[in-house]
């Protein structure tokens, strides 16, 4: 299996492979389209140039056509009759029509260059043979003669050339060798990541990744850790509720074992045997109600649970709950002020949404001290509405704000089952409101504690 860095290596080598391809297809094209003209008149315009100076002092022309020669240019001089004369460089292919010969000794102009066949892979201007000239006539000592030249490339930018091919060739090599480095650089970090991947299906989430980085693999690691933290998290709650589950159904199933086991061995007074069958049976409801909010938070997790939306009145619904509670607010001497305006209307499921306030409220009844006040309010916020409940009772530390909402937590660090709640409630209070696409919060102080309920409004 080829690694990534293989990868990342190979197509930076096909890259700078394919753009030098196409950046010569495109200089080529390049010199085909524009400078190809401009050469063949260039060339015209110097030809003319030896021409003038060739009819003026013919008796000088073969020195200065060498002089010429040796200044860049390749030249041939013929008169169409057998006498032919090169200057400078031989010319790689003698391929000039005769047609053409005789065109300019007729006193026509030659475009070779100009006229040069467009070619993908080879560009006119290196190409040294005689049709890729320009043509002139003259006439020297009453003798007409046709005057081919081209640039001679090698003399003119050989060394040139040269510089610029040594540029290249120590551009691509150092480009490859820097390329090294920086794939590894690259793929370095991705390779942690995968090593990490591993540590975590293995069980492992004490991680560490380097996270200076500010691309997006530095962040790339900032969100694994962050995700790595939150698996560990899931993992220890995981843990967490089946000892918590454990718990819950052991203390209750030892009660009902002890007394049961009692009550068959022991000849007992009818009073006290009765007592022993009231625990059990209290214990008895206890795990039925257990039983019931397990399934419950399981089949709302897992989206079994049928909501069943209709569009009801926000204060009737709580009203509804006031009235269940209202002999333990009676009992406690607890004043409850409602403030919900009749006009919200909220389009959920009302049996889920009366357990939502009816565990709020009920918490709040149960664990504020005797003549206390609650409050409940809602009103509308930025389309939404807002619903808080707020009790005047002593408050809850800081430190149990963050796991209110986790499965079996209770404040009661002894893990009291004397009320004969579950732990459960908030736990499936939070989960309903999220079916509803709503949040709920909650903050305390030494004044009380607020439970902010906020559901998507009708």
């Amino acid at each position: 299996m080829r690694s990534l860095y293989f990868r990342v290596f190979l197509i930076t080598i096909v890259v700078i492979l394919v753009s030098s391809l196409l950046g010569f297809l495109l200089a080529n094209t390049y010199y085909h389209m524009k400078l190809k003209p401009f050469n063949d008149e260039k060339l015209i315009t110097i030809g003319k140039q030896m021409k003038q100076f060739v009819e003026q002092t013919p008796d000088e022309a073969d020195q200065y056509l060498n002089n010429a020669a040796a200044l860049g240019y390749e030249i041939y001089l013929t008169d169409g009759r057998g006498d032919e004369r090169s200057f400078g460089k031989d010319f790689r292919k003698r391929d000039l029509d005769r047609d053409a010969i005789e065109s300019v000794l007729s006193g026509s102009l030659y475009h070779g260059v100009a006229q040069f066949p467009n070619k993908w892979f080879i560009s006119g201007f290196f190409e040294n043979r005689l049709s890729n000239t320009v043509g002139i006539p003259v006439r020297i000592k009453d003798r007409d003669y046709a005057l081919f030249l081209r640039p001679d490339v090698i003399l003119q930018f050989g060394e040139l050339r040269i510089f610029f091919a040594l540029i290249g060739l120590f551009t691509v090599g150092i480009s490859i060798i820097i390329f090294l480095f920086s794939t590894r650089y690259l793929v370095k970090p991705i390779t942690r990541l995968s090593d990490a991947t591993k540590r975590i299906a293995q069980g492992n989430y004490n991680l560490r990744l380097p996270t200076r980085r500010r691309d997006e693999i530095g962040r790339l690691a900032e969100h694994f850790m962050s995700m790595s933290a939150e698996l560990e998290r899931v993992d220890q709650a995981r843990q967490q509720f089946v000892s918590n589950v454990s718990h819950e159904i052991q203390s209750p199933l030892a009660s009902i074992q002890g007394f049961a086991k009692v009550m068959a061995e022991r000849d007992l007074p009818n009073e006290e045997r009765r007592h022993y069958a009231s625990i059990i049976e209290d214990e008895s409801r206890h795990l039925s109600l257990l039983s019931k909010q397990l399934l419950l938070i399981s089949s709302l997790e897992q989206g079994q649970e049928a909501v069943n939306k209709t569009t009801f009145s926000l204060r009737d619904h709580i009203r509804q709950v006031v009235q269940v509670l209202q002999w333990q607010l009676e009992d406690k001497e607890l004043s409850i002020k409602i403030t919900v305006p009749d006009s919200i209307r909220l389009h959920g499921d009302e049996v889920l949404l009366m357990q939502v306030w009816m565990n709020l409220i009920g918490n709040a009844v149960n664990h504020i001290p005797r003549g206390r006040t609650i409050d409940i309010r809602a009103e509308r916020k930025n389309g939404q509405c807002e619903i808080a409940i707020q009790d005047t009772g002593d408050g809850i530390d800081p430190e149990h704000l963050p796991f209110l909402f986790d499965r079996f937590y209770r404040v009661d660090r002894a893990r009291k089952r004397t009320s004969g709640r579950t732990g459960l409630g908030l736990a499936i209070v939070k989960k309903i409101v999220q079916l509803h696409d709503g949040s709920i919060e909650a903050a305390s102080s030494s004044a009380g504690t607020r439970f902010t309920v906020t559901l998507p409004q009708l």
